[in-house]
């Protein structure tokens, strides 16, 4: 097995790892989310996806606000004696919250894909850094613990299956097409989650 390999197959076992917890909306995915950039930075950068590279470095940095964001309790939540079950609901983004969303991600869009086409010999700068702004506001969203963070979640996972299968990254196509199956899944369940946390809450 060659190095390159087995960091892709490291790679495909950490990220399983990831879906998992945050299928579960534990708070280790976080813990498990600066292990899997650092692997990644490796491996996009020798393929040449600069964009998925830099994003990483993003991906650490937010690794650490989400786990301090999800393990403080919300300011609705009655307090914790036990710090340790400390935790923030799964909700809904606000509605209002789009005006700003929406027109963020496509100047992100737009910024990242002109720094591919002016500064680096990118293939598929269109389609890497679509995936890339939308990364950047998925993450984001997972931090806040938002049920809207999967629907972001399934378009990435889907045109991230499609692009690794196109630069020959055929663990990671396998993993995001994963990815998309269990985005699907997650979305459902974190739906009920938040139905079921609403009305625990309530009743306080």
């Amino acid at each position: 097995m060659t190095w390159d390999l087995f960091i892709e197959v490291l790679g495909f076992i950490v990220g399983l790892l990831y879906l998992w917890f945050e299928y579960h909306a534990d708070r280790r995915v976080w813990l498990v989310s600066i292990i899997m950039p650092m692997i990644s930075l490796y491996v996009y950068f020798s393929r040449g996806l600069y964009a998925d590279f830099g994003i990483n470095i993003y991906y650490l940095l937010m690794a650490i606000y989400g786990y301090i964001h999800w393990t403080r309790a919300s300011h609705k939540e009655k307090p914790q004696p036990d710090k340790s079950k400390a935790h923030r609901p799964v909700t809904y983004m606000p509605v209002s919250l789009l005006w700003f969303v929406v027109p963020g991600l496509a100047a992100v869009w737009a910024a990242i894909w002109f720094i591919l086409v002016t500064f680096t010999d990118s293939t598929v700068p269109v389609a890497d850094s679509f995936t890339t702004a939308l990364s950047i506001v998925g993450t984001w969203m997972l931090a806040r613990k938002w049920v809207e963070q999967w629907l972001a979640w399934i378009m990435v996972d889907a045109v991230c299956g499609g692009l690794y299968i196109y630069k020959g990254i055929y663990f990671y196509a396998v993993l995001y097409a994963i990815y998309t199956v269990v985005a699907f899944a997650g979305y459902a369940k974190w739906k009920r989650m938040a139905a079921s946390e609403q009305c625990e809450l309530n009743r306080r």
